[in-house]
């Protein structure tokens, strides 16, 4: 490997998590303005009747669930309504992580011991765009250009893994 091989994958992992750290902002904000839906189903009613508001797209999968051809074909139906919408999507590889950063996942311990509930489907994630502009926001900002970025490379759903903490 050379110098500026190495340079240049220090470089994007450096990026990768900058947008990690952004997209863990973007969804701390989402979650105390009430601008997140969280599930496959909850989203397609969203995107079904409100498409304009939406920002951001999460699909998160790990590789049990790339096996899932069911969620793959929901994917594939979500991510081309999202191109058709000028949506923007990330692909989130590591649905733990995001789980914990939704603080979904010690609300559902007890509940799922006793086998009153259901775990929450976080295999799609939508944000909203609260009443002031998304422009305001650094964070959702650098998620919207690295999704830009990426798609100038044909990368149309780029893959982030969230930085464990």
């Amino acid at each position: 490997m050379t110098l500026e091989e190495f340079s240049a994958g220090e470089q994007k992992t450096e990026r990768m998590d900058k947008v990690g750290d952004a997209l863990e902002e973007v969804l701390s904000k989402a979650l105390s303005q009430r601008t997140i839906t969280v599930g496959v189903y909850e989203a397609a009613k969203l995107l079904n009747v409100d498409p304009d508001n939406v920002v951001l797209c999460l699909l998160a999968a790990d590789e049990d669930d790339d096996r899932d051809v069911a969620l793959q074909i929901h994917f594939t139906l979500i991510q081309a309504f999202c191109c058709e919408n000028d949506i923007d999507i990330l692909r989130v590889s590591n649905p733990g992580r995001l789980a914990e950063l939704l603080l979904l996942e010690s609300d559902a311990g007890p509940a799922l011991s006793e086998g009153a509930e259901q775990p929450p489907d976080l295999h799609c994630v939508l944000v909203t765009n609260p009443h002031s502009s998304q422009w305001k926001d650094p964070a959702l900002s650098q998620l919207i250009c690295f999704c830009r970025e990426s798609r100038y490379m044909d990368q149309w759903v780029p893959v982030i893994n969230l930085p464990e903490r």
